[in-house]
C-alpha cells in the first residue's frame, strides 16, 4: 500500500492541485460527453477512474493533456491555465506521460531506440544521457534485456511496459494510463498492474482509467465514479468500492459482482 503521507490524499490534507478541471463540458457533435465536471489531482495522489462504458472516462484523461478540446469550463496544470497554442501544449504535454490501451511503438526501432528518440529530440539530452536513462527504465519495469529486441518480438505485457518505460523517459510530473491492460491476455494483465504499483508507492502522480478493481483498491488514494457524462461519487477505495452511496455506484458495483 501507499504510504499515508501522500500530500493531497483522500483524507483531506491541504495541498496545491497539480490538475484542476473546472465544469469541463466537452462534447461529440451534439453528444454530450462530459457535462460539467470537477476534478483535482493533488501531486503524489494516485486518483483511478471507473464507470460503465461511454461515461467519459478516457475523453476526460484525454482532456487532461489536450488531445480533446474542452467546448467550455477551464484546465490548470501546475497553477497555470492550459491554452490550446501549439507551442503551450507541446510544453505541457511534455511534463505529462501518457500510456495508451494500445502501445504506440515504433515498429521500425528497436527498443532502446523507442526509449531514447524523443529524449534526445524533444529534451535535448545527448545520446549517452538518452541511453543512460533508457537502460535504467528498462531495469525499472523488468525489462533489461529486451534493448536490442523489436516490439513484434515482446508480448503484449512486455510492449506495454516498453510503453510505460518510454513514458518515464521524459520525466513526467503525472502519468495518465488509460485502461493500460485491456488489450492484454488476462495472464499478462498481472505484469503492467506490477509496475503501475510500483510507481504508486514511489509517489507518482497517476491518473488511471481501469476496470481492474483489485489495482485500484491497492494503489489507489482515491476512486472517481463516472457515469451519466459525470462524476456520481470519489472517495477512499474503501468507501467508493465497499460501501457506495449513489444509486449509480451501487448498480455499476453490483453489475462487477454479478459477472
Amino acid at each position: 500500500m501507499k504510504n499515508d503521507e501522500t500530500p493531497g490524499s483522500a483524507d483531506g490534507r491541504q495541498s496545491e492541485p497539480l490538475i484542476e478541471m473546472r465544469d469541463i463540458v466537452k462534447k461529440f457533435g451534439r453528444t454530450v460527453v462530459l457535462d460539467g465536471v470537477d476534478l483535482e489531482v493533488h501531486r503524489g495522489e494516485v486518483v483511478v477512474l471507473i464507470g460503465p462504458s461511454g461515461a467519459g472516462k478516457s475523453t476526460l484523461l484525454r482532456c487532461i493533456n489536450g488531445l480533446e478540446r474542452i467546448n467550455s469550463g477551464t484546465i490548470r496544470f501546475n497553477g497555470q491555465d492550459m491554452s490550446y497554442r501549439e507551442k503551450d501544449l507541446n510544453r505541457i504535454r511534455s511534463r505529462i506521460g501518457m500510456v495508451f490501451q494500445s502501445f504506440n511503438l515504433f515498429p521500425h526501432l528497436k527498443v532502446i531506440d523507442n526509449l531514447t528518440m524523443a529524449q534526445v529530440d524533444v529534451l535535448g539530452r545527448s545520446k549517452d544521457e538518452a541511453r543512460d536513462r533508457a537502460e535504467r527504465l528498462l531495469e525499472r519495469v523488468g525489462l533489461p534485456d529486451k534493448a536490442q529486441a523489436y516490439p513484434d518480438s515482446l508480448s503484449g505485457g512486455q510492449q506495454q511496459r516498453v510503453a510505460i518505460a518510454r513514458a518515464l523517459a521524459m520525466d513526467p510530473e503525472v502519468m495518465l494510463f488509460d485502461e493500460p491492460t485491456s488489450a492484454l491476455d488476462p495472464e499478462l494483465v498481472g505484469e503492467v498492474l506490477h509496475v503501475m504499483r510500483g510507481l504508486a508507492e514511489d509517489g507518482m502522480t497517476m491518473v488511471a482509467v481501469t476496470h481492474e478493481m483489485r489495482f485500484a483498491r491497492r494503489a489507489a488514494d482515491r476512486v472517481v465514479l463516472m457515469a451519466d457524462h459525470g462524476i456520481a461519487e470519489e472517495g477512499t477505495p474503501e468507501q467508493v468500492l465497499e460501501h457506495p452511496t449513489s444509486e449509480r455506484g451501487q448498480a455499476f458495483l453490483a453489475e462487477l459482482t454479478d459477472d
